[in-house]
């Protein structure tokens, strides 16, 4: 027996009978966290919410005005169509890339000569930054000089405004945002389909089913999972859009493609409206929480199959 047993040995037999000996205490190390999350997590909201709370233009002083800047937001038409051209912008640059990403998943999966050069080329919109891919959209988008109405000219099709027109300035704003991020969908289902077992595909040959048949009894159930992360991450991302569309359209034309964050960013930085800005974050951050649990639920009804 070692020194250091034979002192705990003496120092247990010493110890009256029923006494409990003391433990060492190590909480003190968790002070210096909690300290650097209440800087850098709590005390921001707080303080974004004590500011929505008060009128406040930079500059000047603040006021308390209670729920006021939030009643406000309610009646505030430019607010509302910012929460609609958000939804929108949303469900096209979410729902298209999960429908492509998995297209493009299924047939990168398979083996074909030069499938690691394309399925690089494929992933190289991921590599570049969103304002430098903005700036060359904005090119394409042109009406007189831009490729896309030279390509649509080829197959006989009319010239499109695209951002510079109020019907179609968030299709194609969300254009962008599938172009860049359904390579971002097809990594996530490929690390899915790379774990689907190949017996169920085995015995459905043997039964005569179908490509597609597989795919929709097979394949698709068994990625739906990795599919719903996908959907998730992408939803939430596409929610906090704001370089491209910044740079692209500005919230353009007038306020048409004007969404949350936009109109965040011009009541902070142009207006100077710290208050009325402030409310603008809680409510994002409320909507964004809501549609968070909304897609964790339906991430848990997507049950694995193994």
């Amino acid at each position: 027996m070692n020194t250091t047993a034979q002192q705990t040995a003496g120092a247990a037999i010493a110890a009256p009978a029923g006494a409990k000996l003391a433990k060492p205490r190590y909480h003190w190390f968790v002070i210096p966290g909690l300290l650097v999350t209440l800087a850098i997590i709590i005390f921001p909201w707080v303080f974004t919410v004590w500011m929505s709370l008060h009128e406040w233009k930079l500059g000047g002083a603040a006021q308390w005005v209670g729920l006021r800047n939030y009643v406000e937001l309610a009646s505030n038409q430019r607010f509302l169509e910012s929460i609609w051209h958000t939804f929108y912008f949303t469900a096209v640059a979410v729902v298209l890339p999960l429908i492509l990403g998995t297209y493009a998943a299924v047939v990168f999966h398979r083996e074909f000569p030069f499938r690691g050069v394309l399925r690089t080329i494929f992933i190289m919109p991921m590599m570049a930054t969103p304002v430098a891919i903005a700036l060359v959209w904005t090119m394409m988008f042109h009406p007189q000089l831009g490729v896309l109405n030279y390509l649509l000219g080829l197959v006989g099709i009319g010239p499109s405004e695209w951002v510079f027109a109020r019907h179609t300035v968030i299709p194609s704003l969300a254009l962008v945002e599938v172009w860049l991020w359904t390579p971002f969908v097809m990594i996530i289902v490929l690390g899915g389909l790379a774990a689907v077992p190949t017996e169920p595909y085995e015995s459905a040959l043997l039964d005569g089913a179908t490509q597609w048949q597989m795919f929709w009894r097979i394949t698709f159930p068994l990625v739906l999972p990795f599919i719903v992360v996908a959907g998730i991450i992408r939803t939430i991302d596409a929610l906090k859009a704001f370089e491209v569309i910044y740079v692209i359209s500005n919230g353009g034309p007038g306020t048409a493609s004007e969404t949350i964050n936009l109109y965040l960013y011009s009541q902070a930085f142009a207006y100077y409206n710290v208050g009325n800005a402030s409310a603008v974050v809680v409510v994002f951050f409320a909507i964004i929480v809501v549609l968070s649990l909304v897609l964790l639920w339906a991430r848990e009804r997507a049950k694995w199959n193994t």
